[in-house]
């Protein structure tokens, strides 16, 4: 079977820090993918790589026990044959709001079991 290098962005409720380094460690542990970001207030992941998407998107559900929708699948055809006029990538959303703001979130009562 052959991978194909594609980006994915998922939906995953992502409700306390517990919960984000339940999906982190997750997306950690998967061969094949090359970068993440996780959008906590969006609940958005998207990721990077080498990967069947589905097969992703199931692993991540078996290992955090949270719901994961997939909101959208580009996969990129690399040829050394294309030119090298490249498109833009656009993972997930127009607005990156990558702030890091250090707020304490009880824990939610998944991740407390």
């Amino acid at each position: 079977m052959h991978l194909q290098f594609c980006c994915m962005v998922m939906r995953i409720n992502i409700d306390c820090n517990g919960c984000y380094r339940k999906v982190r460690r997750a997306l950690l542990d998967i061969k094949g993918l090359e970068t993440h970001l996780i959008e906590k207030k969006q609940c958005r992941v998207s990721v990077c790589g080498k990967f069947n998407p589905r097969d992703v998107a199931i692993k991540v559900r078996k290992k955090t026990n949270r719901r994961v929708e997939i909101l959208e699948v580009q996969e990129l055809n690399i040829n050394d044959e294309q030119s090298h006029e490249e498109k833009p990538l656009m993972i997930a959303s127009n607005t990156w709001n990558l702030e890091s703001h250090q707020t304490q979130i009880e824990t939610c009562l998944t991740c407390t079991y």
